[in-house]
């Protein structure tokens, strides 16, 4: 099992930067991967971002089209950690954002019944 806690989120306003922190603790050495979900009030749970590697310390990171040049997912080098850097928010990026980890289908990112482990959510807002 692998547990994580989100960190980080609160009010921010549009135009402005935001980081959240996700920490995982378990059965660490089983995450091969790590991503960022969220979800609006009155709508599905869509993909944000996420990294995995591979032996050898090598990367692939993928992002939504909406977050792409704004957002930026890194881990730690332990793997035990990742971030999300926001910038330029705004108002859209309003939501409750869940991490991710243990990625079954690493051709599936970009799906949550993919991943395995999920946290309890942290909540975004930005004001107009």
């Amino acid at each position: 099992q692998v547990q994580l806690v989100e960190s980080g989120g609160g009010l921010v306003q549009a135009g402005g930067s935001l980081r959240l922190s996700c920490a995982a603790s378990g059965r660490t050495l089983t995450i091969n991967a790590m991503g960022w979900f969220r979800q609006a009030p009155g709508k599905e749970r869509e993909f944000v971002a996420a990294t995995r590697w591979s032996r050898g310390n090598s990367y692939y990171g993928d992002y939504a089209d909406s977050v792409k040049g704004r957002f930026t997912v890194y881990r730690t080098s332990s793997g035990s950690a990742v971030y999300l850097q926001m910038k330029t928010m705004s108002p859209e990026d309003t939501a409750v954002y869940y991490c991710a980890s243990n990625l079954r289908d690493v051709d599936s990112m970009k799906d949550m019944k993919s991943w395995d482990y999920w946290g309890q959510g942290t909540q975004v807002t930005v004001s107009s």
